[in-house]
């Protein structure tokens, strides 16, 4: 069993971007009504174009069983919730073509997160309904998703208060 922590972009950082507005802007836009936080998301698509497409998920709770990891070869893939709620994100390092062991973070609500390309994760997780996102990820030809069935499911538990 491993226990979600919450994302940091520190621990997050190997396997892609936290998005949030934390911080100062980093420029005041549209009259002085607007901070704008700018380029938070490193894209990476090997072929193809940016796209972004509109996901309806389950919500799922804790504790969780995964038993399904996967990674797009061919671009990086941001998960940008359309509502103000945190969400489940697994992810697990490569080793050898193969994932590692998972590690597992629970968002704040108004954060949003980018794998980079290659990078294994769990699916889409919300915890509470829509469960709406915006997917920005590679449109194009070829396969974009490798897919690993765990052998043996791992369960994740909620974070500690």
């Amino acid at each position: 069993m491993i226990q979600a922590v919450p994302i940091t972009a520190e621990a997050f950082a190997p396997f892609g971007d936290v998005l949030d507005c934390s911080g100062d802007p980093d420029k005041i836009i549209n009259q002085g009504k607007c901070g704008r936080y700018h380029d938070r998301a490193v894209l990476d698509f090997q072929e193809g174009r940016a796209g972004i497409s509109l996901f309806r998920a389950e919500p799922r709770g804790f504790p969780y069983k995964l038993d399904l990891l996967e990674r797009h070869p061919e671009g990086s893939q941001a998960f940008v919730p359309i509502s103000e709620h945190g969400f489940l994100v697994i992810v697990a390092p490569d080793e050898g073509g193969k994932p590692g062991a998972p590690l597992a973070f629970v968002t704040s609500p108004g954060q949003a997160i980018n794998f980079y390309r290659g990078t294994w994760h769990g699916v889409l997780t919300p915890l509470h309904a829509p469960g709406l996102f915006a997917v920005i990820d590679q449109i194009g030809e070829g396969a974009n998703l490798e897919e690993h069935w765990l052998e043996q499911p791992v369960t994740i538990s909620a974070p500690s208060s």
